[in-house]
């Protein structure tokens, strides 16, 4: 959009002094994180190209409302920040207003650039657009990012590094040597963090983990990924997330799989659904509704690189047991 006015954007400034967006960013946002000999350059670029931010202060409230832009409503692990996000806003007298994306990199960015200026800020969760065009967006609008991390933007998470290096060490007490990860969309942020903890996790204890699809996360790609497993012969498979490992377990199921006898599955996130599926589920999770608040928090107080990171919990249910 900067482009097309003549206004010179990030990138351009970016650029001009051969470094990143991101670096462009924490040179504005926060100074002293750069060195300064690179902040200088780049202030002098920013000057020289009459660039200048338009994005408004979060204090600076005008419609009353912010909004939290999810890719897939209909996935039960928005509903806990949805909720937290909600309860958050109306505690400080605002609406929130839900975007559902519909896992379009292209929707969500269509929609938050039709409610630039309508509402006073974005929680974006799970944010299927790259760190450029976040950054790009973030010039312009108020925007805090949950589950999603970026240099120089505020963010509230749940680990996965840890929590996935407990998911690799309870499969290997149980035996297990051969793993599968059955990877999320390659949009999806989280999923990479995910596989290379696992991967890591995996070398340091001495066993082999293999990346599969990406499947969309959910049920209905399940039986796809589980196919894949199968003929991958791992002995133990860690879904991206619980719907895409339910829709894994149904698969299982129809072929005459047992779980936990011959195939052991782990789910992330865990949702209810993880406790009330047969077998129950073994699922990291974790707080997803604090974050949510915390994500509207941030927003309210106008911080602009602030992250709060929360822990995960390793839920052992009845869809894990001994290597066959």
């Amino acid at each position: 959009m900067g482009r097309a006015t003549g206004r010179p954007t990030i990138y351009d400034v970016a650029k001009d002094c051969d470094v990143s967006p991101a670096t462009v960013s924490r040179s504005i946002r926060t100074p002293d994180r750069v060195h300064s000999a690179t902040r200088a350059r780049i202030m002098e670029s920013i000057e020289r190209l009459g660039y200048q931010r338009t994005a408004r202060s979060a204090r600076e409230r005008q419609s009353g409302t912010v909004a939290i832009v999810v890719p897939d409503i209909t996935n039960p692990y928005y509903f806990s920040a949805i909720t937290g996000a909600e309860g958050r806003a109306q505690a400080a007298g605002l609406t929130l207003v839900i975007v559902n994306t519909e896992e379009s990199p292209a929707r969500e960015s269509a929609n938050i650039e039709r409610l630039i200026g309508r509402v006073d800020g974005f929680v974006l969760a799970s944010s299927r657009l790259s760190d450029e065009e976040i950054l790009s967006l973030a010039d312009r609008a108020h925007l805090v990012l949950l589950n999603r991390y970026v240099g120089g933007m505020s963010c509230a998470l749940v680990e996965q590094d840890l929590g996935s290096r407990q998911i690799v060490d309870h499969l290997v007490s149980l035996g297990h040597e051969r793993l599968a990860y059955l990877g999320g969309p390659t949009t999806s942020w989280v999923r990479h963090q995910r596989w290379a903890a696992l991967a890591k996790a995996a070398e340091a204890q001495g066993v082999t983990i293999e990346q599969l699809g990406p499947y969309r996360p959910s049920a209905v790609d399940g039986g796809a990924a589980a196919d894949a497993a199968l003929r991958h012969g791992a002995s133990a498979l860690v879904a991206h997330n619980d719907l895409l490992a339910i829709g894994v377990l149904k698969r299982l199921r129809d072929r005459g799989v047992r779980v936990p006898e011959d195939l052991s599955v782990v789910g992330y996130d865990d949702m209810f659904v993880a406790q009330v599926c047969t077998p129950t589920l073994t699922s990291l999770g974790g707080p997803y509704q604090e974050a949510a608040q915390f994500g509207v928090e941030i927003l309210l107080e106008g911080h602009r690189d602030r992250c709060v990171i929360l822990p995960s919990t390793l839920a052992i249910r009845d869809s894990t047991g001994q290597a066959p």
